[in-house]
């Protein structure tokens, strides 16, 4: 079928199964052409095909709700829902984003980007439909690595003890990002393979629908050679335990299975989970043999073989940061690394495969990672947590309460920090120094490269307390670190260039800018002093009390949000020491930076090298006519 003319889902409803195995070929052939172009999040999307279509046949979106946890592997609802001639600007500036969004389409009636919040956000829909009586379902749709989130477990175990209508749909493929670890993954691996016990608990249910009245007895009776069936054939039927109906396993490439399956859900009054087995990647070699998660989400490929196009030289920040701790690993036995669910994404995996013993990945589960880090150091190792910095969001009062409070010897390495460009708003690192800098222990910093980098993490390691390490998604420079390398004066910033007019500070990446800048301005009469502000906390108070006892004007421009950001504490700070500086800040005001490439995002900002030439100009000028005055 002409796929380019859907606009909506309803002519699902009239198509047999045939039909659709059609319209899911059609569908994965565009998937793998498409995103070879755009790049995104390929291997999900490919699993979930004959998923998503079932879904939408047999349920009413958007007066059922289909909630996708995560949501990047809702591309093939969102062709569905007639959005398909947007899928050229997938996750551009501007364009279709790669996730849920409201304001594109009625049926998407719940953004997401994190995991494991589909099973609250469906709780809290089902509950305001009972409240105002209306008739509809609830379907969140969650994969076997996002179940094992704590938030998803807490909103299992409402459900269950409240017994909410709703229909929960497990995508099980056996990975999230990277392969699945844990307890729970391992009782889902033991339920797949347990059809005999599925046989068995279908065949004694219609055993018993079709006896006549019984009594109590019976009735009992039968009820406890069920539970005692589910004993012997699976390991603890813990969905059945919470108290949700268990169906399953499915074979979630299978039209006539996942349409029985959703039927049947539907004859039940409380909440359901069916069991969907999908093969992430399916239809595509290249993704359906990917056993690392390289395939998760990437960017533009050859779509013939697979090759991932654009390939940088020079190696990413993540590799980086984690062969340099891996080599530290290798001289201190003390040293270990953890990482909740992106041994991949933070290059962990050489880490793990050289000292496995000393690596810990605990799946999608930031609070935990935090305070075990905490407790790896309170009992005398030196724990590495390579963490996203929008996923180190989730275990803000771990980091307070377990790490910083108690002055644990935690190094952090904040991956990711700053824009990170297609993945949008739910993934900008851009809140982290705000949320860091109040912690009275913590120390944060930014490299400007990766010379500086190693010097960090070799203080880092040698110095008490929690230390954190921002660095940003891309590729470092391609200098050597290991040349001898002059140690960091802790707390202290560095002069880049020397000027009289002007103070340019910044920090990371951003400081290449103010350095282009200063060099534009010197051909215009301004001399611009530039401070590479490395440690964000603690700030250089000798470097800041300097600066004002001459009273030059400062400009400070970070890639960050403005409240809480290094300009507003440099603010503070001189206000209270009654400095006559003029402070003027270039950041992220306040709001949501949505998906695109980075330095269209940046511009868009304000963070360019014309836009700081043209600022400090102004600045200089105004700082002039008010001396003058």
């Amino acid at each position: 079928m002409n796929i380019y003319s859907i606009e909506e889902p309803s002519f699902l409803k009239n198509l047999n199964d045939k039909e659709l195995e059609e319209l899911a070929s059609d569908i994965r052939e565009f998937l793998i052409e498409s995103c070879a172009i755009t790049g995104g999040h390929i291997g999900a999307n490919l699993g979930v095909v004959e998923l998503t279509i079932a879904l939408h046949k047999y349920f009413d979106s958007p007066t059922d709700k289909l909630i996708f946890d995560v949501g990047h592997q809702a591309y093939i609802h969102k062709i569905l829902t007639g959005r398909i001639d947007k899928f050229p600007t997938l996750r551009q500036y501007e364009g279709l984003c790669g996730f849920p969004k409201m304001r594109e389409s009625e049926h998407d009636v719940w953004e997401a980007g994190h995991s494991s919040t589909s099973l609250s956000a469906a709780m809290g829909f089902a509950k305001a439909r009972d409240i105002k009586s209306e008739n509809s379902h609830v379907v969140p749709i969650i994969g076997d690595g996002a179940l094992t989130g704590g938030m998803a477990l807490e909103a299992l175990n409402h459900i269950g003890s409240d017994k909410t209508n709703m229909t929960i749909i497990l995508n099980d493929n056996e990975m999230s990002i990277a392969p699945n670890v844990g307890a729970l993954h391992n009782m889902l691996g033991r339920m797949r393979t347990n059809t005999q016990y599925n046989k068995l608990k279908h065949g004694a249910e219609g055993f018993i629908e079709k006896l006549p009245q019984v009594g109590t007895t019976l009735r009992d009776l039968a009820d406890r050679v069920k539970d005692s069936t589910k004993y012997m054939f699976v390991d603890g039927v813990f969905f059945e335990e919470l108290g949700i109906k268990y169906i399953g396993p499915v074979d979630g490439h299978s039209f006539e299975d996942l349409g029985a399956a959703i039927k049947t859900s539907k004859e039940y009054d409380g909440p359901v989970i069916i069991h969907v087995i999908t093969k992430k990647g399916k239809g595509y070699h290249p993704a359906e043999h990917d056993k690392l998660g390289v395939w998760h989400g990437l960017g533009p490929y050859k779509m013939e073989t697979g090759e991932v196009l654009g390939k940088k030289e020079t190696e990413s920040w993540s590799g980086f940061m984690s062969n340099t701790v891996l080599e530290h690993a290798k001289k201190d036995e003390r040293i270990v690394a953890l990482t909740p669910a992106m041994p991949v994404g933070s290059k962990l995996t050489k880490f793990q495969n050289e000292l496995p013993e000393r690596f810990f990945d605990v799946g999608i589960a930031e609070q935990h990672a935090l305070t075990m880090a905490g407790g790896l150091a309170a009992a005398g190792l030196k724990p590495y947590l390579a963490i996203y910095s929008t996923f180190l969001q989730r275990g803000y009062d771990q980091l307070l309460h377990d790490v910083d409070r108690q002055n644990l010897d935690v190094l952090i390495g904040i991956d990711r920090s700053g824009l990170v460009g297609a993945d949008g708003e739910t993934h900008q690192g851009v809140f982290d120094i705000s949320f860091i800098t109040p912690l009275p222990n913590i120390t944060l910093m930014m490299p400007r490269d990766e010379i500086e980098a190693a010097a960090m993490i070799d203080l880092s390691f040698n110095t008490n307390g929690p230390m954190a390490i921002r660095y940003p998604r891309g590729n470092v420079l391609g200098l050597d670190p290991s040349e001898e390398r002059a140690p960091i004066k802790y707390g202290s910033w560095e002069v880049l260039e020397e000027g009289n007019d002007i103070v340019l500070i910044s920090y990371g990446p951003t400081l290449q800018m103010l350095t282009e800048a200063a060099t534009t301005l010197k051909d215009l009469g301004i001399n611009a002093k530039v401070i590479n502000a490395r440690f964000i906390k603690p700030l250089d108070f000798d470097c800041l009390d300097q600066l004002g006892a001459n009273s030059m004007p400062i400009f400070v421009i970070e890639e960050a949000m403005l409240t809480g950001g290094l300009g507003s504490m440099i603010a503070s700070y001189f206000t209270d020491n009654k400095y006559r500086n003029t402070i003027q800040r270039l950041g992220i005001d306040n709001e949501y930076i949505e998906h695109g490439d980075v330095d269209l995002l940046l511009n868009d900002i304000g963070i360019s090298v014309e836009n700081i030439v043209n600022k400090s100009r102004r600045i200089v000028e105004n700082s002039h006519e008010k001396n003058a005055n």
